[in-house]
Formats: structure tokens, sequence, C-alpha cells
């Protein structure tokens, strides 16, 4: 049977949220990479409504902007509706109607900020029942084992909707009643509009109820009814972090568990958090402990983890990423990264390129086969292809007041301890021995070095530290040592630079 759109959605956005004791509205709070308005404006976007409106009060210029971003996220406009010093459900959706049209009809559909596990196919099923008995109001409802705190589904001796009554204005046999109204409506606009008018506080809350709809719409001889949930984890909300936590536990394990039904492996679910916007190409592999946030993109045949945490980060075909923190980056078709790889905001390892332990990039742009493997820092810079950076090397990028960046040609082999002073560019095929600082550009197929003799000072230790174990060990040495030891231990001489003889005059 085909979907039939609404005619408009009503996202009601409007509570304080005190209880989850925050500066931040309790809409904005995020589960899987998105907020919980996110998730509920997304879900009723999918039902493709003409009209889409938003209620807000709280926090209304914070929130309202977070709307706008999310309007840009899904290509749609939403509109915002402002609710005034009346409270209540009813009233809220009274001055949403006031941004849609006065002649509007069809199906509206009523649902909530902080419900982010409902998904689209529900609301599709709601607003297909709700037009298929020709209701003028369908309520979506659920069983649940402790009903506390919800209004709850009285249904007549037919078994159809009768009223729904909030938990403040229940009387005992109602309130062990465990068929509960999740706040989700379908509704014919004429009869929301017209009820709606007619709607006043006069209940133990002070409030204007959107559920005295269904009541003025039934002694009016209009059709109402409940559409029965079986999947409760979608019409429940946030009110605390308790809840917060729980919903986006849930949320995670459906996540995980439609990546592995659509072929990807997970080693490990109860340790691994995939956002709702990854992509997961079939055959990855997903290593116990590892969180994949915002838009991250991995590629067939990638291996990520243990221990992994990536975000907004592109993964190639076939490449490994282990034991690594990286964000906002790019890694090739065949690369490897890690164990213990920091790959900041700017990264961009070509294939088959390599960032092994303890290596730190910023903004860098790294070329095909290139290879940075242990303990170095890479920051604005340009390596290209098939070059290898020597261990404990850094990328001396600021000067105290601006960044300056490195540029390294291809098939260059640099030196271990290799320090360079941006801006400096090393080109094609250049070498540098162990210990260089490269402050001048070197040509290609050049080796720098940094020329100096090494100078050993007899007797320092004896001297500048008496009475240390090294001086102890020291002089054990010397008395054991046979005479001509110390007469062969001293350095070959290979010729006093300048340096060294300024180095000599202060000694």
């Amino acid at each position: 049977m085909p979907q039939h759109s609404p005619a408009a959605v009503i996202v009601l956005a409007a509570g304080a949220g005190t209880r989850m004791k925050s500066a931040t509205p309790k809409v904005m709070h995020p589960i899987a990479g998105r907020s919980l308005l996110h998730h509920a404006i997304t879900a009723a976007a999918g039902t493709g409504p003409e009209h889409l409106v938003v209620v807000l009060r709280h926090a209304r210029e914070q929130v309202a902007s977070h709307v706008e971003s999310i309007a840009g996220v899904l290509d749609r406009s939403v509109l915002v509706a402002d609710q005034d010093d009346v409270p209540g459900t009813g009233r809220a959706a009274e001055c949403a109607l006031t941004q849609l049209p006065e002649d509007m009809d069809g199906t509206v559909v009523v649902t909530y900020g902080d419900v982010p596990l409902l998904t689209t196919s529900t609301l599709f099923a709601l607003v297909e029942h709700h037009e298929a008995q020709s209701n003028a109001v369908t309520v979506l409802s659920a069983n649940v084992a402790n009903p506390a705190g919800y209004g709850r589904i009285v249904r007549d001796a037919a078994g159809d909707l009768e009223r729904i009554v909030e938990q403040k204005d229940a009387d005992e046999a109602v309130r062990a009643i465990g068929e509960i109204n999740s706040g989700i409506y379908a509704f014919e606009a004429s009869v929301l509009r017209d009820a709606l008018a007619r709607v006043d506080t006069d209940n133990a809350q002070g409030e204007k109820y959107l559920t005295d709809v269904i009541g003025i719409a039934r002694s009016g001889g209009s059709r109402v009814a409940a559409l029965t949930t079986d999947d409760v984890w979608q019409v429940e909300g946030a009110n605390d972090r308790v809840q917060l936590a729980q919903l986006g536990r849930e949320l995670n394990r459906r996540i995980v568990e439609s990546h592995m039904r659509a072929g990807v492996t997970v080693v490990d679910p109860e340790t691994t958090w995939i956002d709702s916007d990854v992509v997961l190409a079939p055959d990855v592999t997903i290593q116990p402990g590892v969180q994949l946030h915002g838009a991250c993109d991995i590629a067939a045949d990638a291996v990520i983890g243990p221990d992994t945490t990536l975000s907004d980060t592109e993964v190639g075909e076939g490449a490994t990423v282990i034991r690594t923190h990286g964000s906002l980056a790019v890694i090739g078709a065949g690369a490897a990264v890690g164990p213990f790889s920091y790959l900041r905001p700017g990264t961009e390892l070509g294939a088959s390129g390599k960032l092994g332990a303890f290596v730190e990039t910023k903004n860098a742009q790294i070329g095909e086969g290139s290879k940075v493997p242990h303990l170095t820092y890479v920051g604005d810079a340009t390596v290209g292809e098939h070059s290898n950076i020597g261990a404990s090397s850094v990328f001396v990028n600021y000067d105290g007041v601006k960044k300056q960046r490195t540029t390294i040609g291809s098939h260059v082999r640099m030196g271990s301890d290799t320090m360079y002073i941006a801006p400096v560019t090393v080109g094609d095929g250049a070498y540098s021995g162990a210990g260089a600082v490269i402050r001048d550009d070197v040509p290609a197929g050049a080796l720098a070095i940094k020329e100096g003799r090494q100078r050993n000072i007899e007797g320092w230790v004896e001297k500048n530290r008496p009475g240390s174990a090294a001086a102890q060990a020291a002089q054990l040495a010397h008395d054991t040592a046979p005479e001509s030891t110390a007469a062969d231990s001293a350095a070959p001489d290979r010729g006093t630079s300048a340096d060294d003889a300024d180095r000599n005059k202060e000694s």
C-alpha cells in the first residue's frame, strides 16, 4: 500500500527540561551523534509533510538556531512557532497552528522533540491507520510494565478509545491501566483546530491538554482510535540523564545491529559505539573498544580498532587503524595507522601510507606510500610520495607568532631526530643525517647533515656529582680498567670546527 504524507507535522519542543539539570536545553542533548531534537525532526521530515513546525519556548533563541542548522542538514523548510504563557501541550499545538494555512485540510501529526527512537516508518503507520479508518483522532499507544507518570488510555466496553486521563487526574482504577498515551497523534486538521478553541485549563495542572481534543471529538460524533505499538522504545522520552543514557544505549544497539545485518563484522557490540550518520561498507571489521562519531565513512575490508576513536574521518578500502584517535582526517586505501597515533584535523594519509606508534599529525598531507613510523610530530606539512620520516622528528611549524609550512618531496629519506624549522622545503630524493636541524631548503638529491665533533669531558661526573651512584660506578670502572683504556677512549681527532673552538675557550 502506498504511504501517504501528512499535511503537517508539529514537533513540540517548548519544555524547560529541568530534570536534566543542565544549562543545555533538554532537546539539544545528543545521543548517537545527533541531538534529541535532530532525531525527532529527521523522523518527522521523513514522512514528507508539506509543513513542518517546531514549537519553542525555553531557551528559544538557542533552540531556534539549532532548528535552523537541522533544516540546513535536511535541506528542507522547518517553521518555528512560539508558545506563549499558557501552559500545556494543547496550547503548544494551538500556537503551531498559527504558522499553518487556516484552510489547510488533511492529517496533522503531533510528536515530541525528546523521543529519539521514533522512526519515520512508525509515523507512516500512524497516518495510514488514521486515514484508512477515517478517524478524527488517532493516538499512538503502548503497553508498559510501569505506566507511572504517563496518561492512561481508557477504552470503552467495545475496546474503542474513550478518553485519555493524565496521571495527576487519574483515580486508582485508571492508574492501574498499563496502556499509556505516547503523546503522538494524528488529527484531522479541522477537528484539531475547532477542538483546541474549546479546550480549557480546568484540571489538576492548570494546563491546556491536547488529550482533551479526543473527548471533544468523540462527543461530536467523530471517530477516535488508538494504534498500539509493540516497540515501546519508540515512544520513550528523555526527561533526565539516566533516561538519556538508556535511550542512547538502546539506539546504539540498534545501529550496531543494523550494520552487522548489512555485512559489517562487529567483534564486540557491547563496546562498540557508532553514530547515526556513520557509513560502513560490507566487510568492514570493527574490533572491540571502537567509537565512530559524526560522519565517518569506512570503506570495504578496512579494520578499525581495537581501542580506536574516529570522528568525521574517511578510511579507505583495506586500511587498518589501531589504537588511534582521529578527527576530520582522511586515511587512504591500504594505509596503516597506529598504534597510539593522533590524527588531528586536516590530516590526509595517502594510499599504502603509514603513521606509526606515537605519531601526531595536523593539517598534513602525506603522499602515497610515505611513512612516518614512530615518535614524530608532523604539523602544517606536505610530504610527497614514497618518502620516509625518521623517528623522533619534529616539524617545527610555529615561530611564536604564526604557523609556517614544511614541504618534503618524494622518495626522501630523512634521518632520526631531524628538526624541520618551517618554512622550509626538502627536494625530491634528498637525505638527512641523524639529528639534523633543517633551517634552509635542501636541494633534490642532497644530504643534509649537522656537523660538529663529539667531545668527551673526562672526570665530569666525579667532579660535578660527587658521591652519587654514577660517580661511584665511574670510579670503580676507572679503578678496574687497564691503564691504556683512558687514553684509548678519547674520541678520534677529526679536526676542530669554529664552534668547537669557541666551546673549548668557554670551558
